[in-house]
């Protein structure tokens, strides 16, 4: 029944064909599990057919091992008329334990939709001061977004570039497909993913490591059959981050016209074989496009530091496991017919913050946007 489930947790074990060539489980295959729980959790309240919207704030805190037990917690903190807000919570262990420690965290929007078009659901009230507490974090975040995406306006991406660049081109397979029957939003973050790794291992000429993922907003869905083009641009490196913006565009291959279906940014940290942070390949832009970009870059970075500051109700009441990413939460198992996980404190293993690694914390955008986008009048996700 529509306004009655608030909260979906899915369980199961990572499997071998999860994990990528370094035997975990690769971002973007998290990236899938994340967009199904959200869209279960949205379906649940709506009552109708959900389309995601906008995913971010994405925070890969530690890889899934093959054979980990998984849990991803899908919980609503905010709706509009027609939107939800949800805020989704990836965590792992050993099946044979009782505790998980949190791997990854984000923020989702679905839109209900009905015959093709917005409808309106049912209103989420918060029913106990934590949600509260979330709900008005989520505004607050929208707030935010705002500044983003008047800085991503201003943006130009176009041939005028020395930037490193990698671009992927293939056709959306049947087995990409949602229950709309359109390609799946979790699909098209997997090859955003994959072309972000892409450039950063090629440009860094080593590995690399996803750290964190912001703004992946959907501006139209992509269709099975259709050309599917996945470019990513390297726009900044810090010590040891790079951070790549990627566009999706896709359209008839008979025609070869492609439009703007998906932007976003990633952040990967170099690394060595063991797996231990090392300096990222320094990206020195010279071409007046390459240097706005950098220096969006940089503003971007700014703004997320603003955003992922705690806020007072933050440091508070709300557990750390869903603020900050320094503290390293492990959380007992919830029940294996349990749609709510239990109520159960959450215990935390405190780590000492270095200041100087607080200003070297690479960040992203939450929206990206390129001039592709600008035809497009999509309201902002504070309005849907």
């Amino acid at each position: 029944m529509p306004g009655v489930q608030r909260t979906v947790t899915l369980r199961f074990l990572a499997a071998p064909m999860d994990a990528n060539e370094r035997g975990v489980v690769g971002g973007g295959t998290v990236l899938e599990w994340i967009d199904k729980a959200g869209y279960a959790c949205a379906v649940g309240w709506s009552g109708t057919y959900c389309v995601t919207a906008y995913v971010g704030h994405i925070e890969f805190r530690r890889p899934i091992p093959v054979g980990s037990l998984v849990e991803i917690t899908s919980r609503i903190v905010h709706t509009g008329r027609t939107s939800i807000h949800i805020e989704c919570t990836v965590a792992s262990g050993d099946p044979r334990e009782p505790a998980l420690a949190v791997n990854t965290q984000c923020v989702l929007i679905f839109v209900a939709m009905h015959d093709g078009r917005p409808t309106p659901i049912p209103e989420w009230r918060p029913e106990t001061e934590e949600d509260r507490l979330l709900q008005e974090r989520a505004v607050f975040r929208m707030e935010g977004r705002k500044a983003i995406e008047a800085d991503m306006a201003r943006q130009r991406y176009t041939e005028a570039t020395e930037s490193w660049r990698q671009v992927l081109r293939f056709l959306a397979a049947p087995s990409d497909v949602n229950w709309g029957g359109k390609v799946h939003g979790g699909s098209v973050m997997r090859w955003i993913a994959t072309d972000a790794r892409l450039v950063a291992e090629t440009w860094q000429r080593g590995p690399a490591v996803a750290v964190f993922g912001g703004g992946v907003r959907f501006y139209r869905p992509l269709l099975i059959g259709d050309l599917v083009e996945v470019e990513g641009r390297l726009i900044h490196t810090g010590s040891t981050s790079m951070q790549i913006s990627v566009h999706v565009r896709s359209g008839d291959p008979t025609s070869g016209e492609l439009r703007l279906t998906t932007h976003c940014a990633m952040v990967y940290v170099a690394v060595d074989e063991s797996g231990r942070k090392v300096p990222a390949r320094p990206w020195v832009p010279q071409l007046p496009e390459d240097v706005a970009l950098d220096q969006h870059a940089r503003t971007l970075i700014e703004i997320r530091r603003d955003l992922a500051r705690p806020l007072e109700f933050d440091r508070r009441r709300v557990p750390p496991d869903l603020t900050s990413r320094d503290a390293r939460p492990v959380r007992q198992r919830s029940p294996v017919r349990s749609a709510r996980p239990p109520a159960q404190p959450v215990t935390h293993a405190p780590r000492t913050r270095n200041p100087r690694e607080e200003d070297q914390r690479p960040a992203v955008p939450p929206d990206a946007r390129s001039p592709h986008a600008q035809s497009l009048s999509l309201p902002p996700l504070d309005e849907i």
